[in-house]
């Protein structure tokens, strides 16, 4: 018997749909147990179990190409400026991608706080009800109706929205100086991406958008991380991505954001 149109093409479908799960399966894999070469705990060892933010581990190929390509410093392996590097990235990682205070492994989540340029420390209760990474470090005391970005307005899945659609190959991040070292480091930090995709209606003037701060990282005798300071100014960021022309569309241009935070 021969089958007909229709239960060829259901089965054609089912057959790519088939194929398209085990592409997907394999690419999963293949990024779980690649090597990181930047960041701890993205082994395969250490991403079960874990609730992230996008569903799935991050990927970092794009932003690290653009890291390597930016940087201004090469730091030996082994030292002091390298293994900061790497706990700056890794913690990152952690603020933006894991949902749950439990899965972090840089950080002590009953001790820790982040404070942003003097304001009052933020827990991680605080970060968590404020929607993640972007709105916890763009706190901001400006009057509303003066704010470019507006943590306030913004979730956790929005914030992640504007800025991969601004920074489509992400916001690369690299140690400048290392001050002190353990248990209390201070370090001098450089972030830039290129504008390439719209920013609150702004349209994209590929140039690099970038700045520079200091950061205190207080360890306990876990090394774990219990307190953050950050120092900068988020005009030299937010200023760099207003230069564009104005639409009247505020997600003119914006193609729809990859489920991976680009960052550091």
């Amino acid at each position: 018997m021969i089958p007909d149109s229709s239960t060829v093409f259901i089965n054609c479908k089912l057959m790519l749909s088939y194929l398209y799960l085990i592409v997907v399966y394999y690419k999963y894999m293949a990024g779980a147990t690649k090597v990181e070469k930047y960041r701890s705990f993205l082994d395969a060892e250490n991403v079960k179990d874990v609730q992230w933010r996008f569903g799935t581990p991050p990927n970092y190929d794009v932003v690290d190409k653009l890291f390597e390509e930016g940087r201004t410093k090469l730091w030996p392996a082994g030292s002091l400026e390298e293994k900061v590097q790497n706990i700056v990235k890794t913690w990152e990682m952690e603020m933006f991608h894991k949902t749950r205070p439990e899965d972090f492994r840089t950080v002590d989540p009953e001790k820790f706080t982040l404070c942003v340029n003097g304001r009052q420390g933020l827990t991680m209760g605080e970060i968590v009800k404020i929607n993640g990474g972007y709105n916890a470090m763009l706190q901001t005391r400006l009057p509303e109706h003066y704010r470019v970005y507006n943590p306030a307005e913004e979730s956790a899945d929005s914030s992640h929205f504007v800025f991969t659609t601004a920074f489509p190959r992400g916001f690369a991040l690299e140690i400048l100086q290392v001050y002190a070292g353990p248990p209390v480091i201070v370090y001098k930090f450089r972030h830039w991406g290129f504008m390439e995709g719209h920013f609150k209606g702004h349209v994209p003037t590929g140039e690099k958008a970038e700045f520079q701060g200091i950061a205190i990282f207080e360890l306990d005798e876990n090394s774990k991380i219990v307190k953050v300071e950050l120092f900068y100014d988020r005009g030299e960021l937010l200023g760099g991505l207003v230069k564009g022309e104005k639409t009247n569309d505020s997600s003119s241009g914006m193609a729809s954001s990859c489920p991976v935070m680009r960052t550091g």
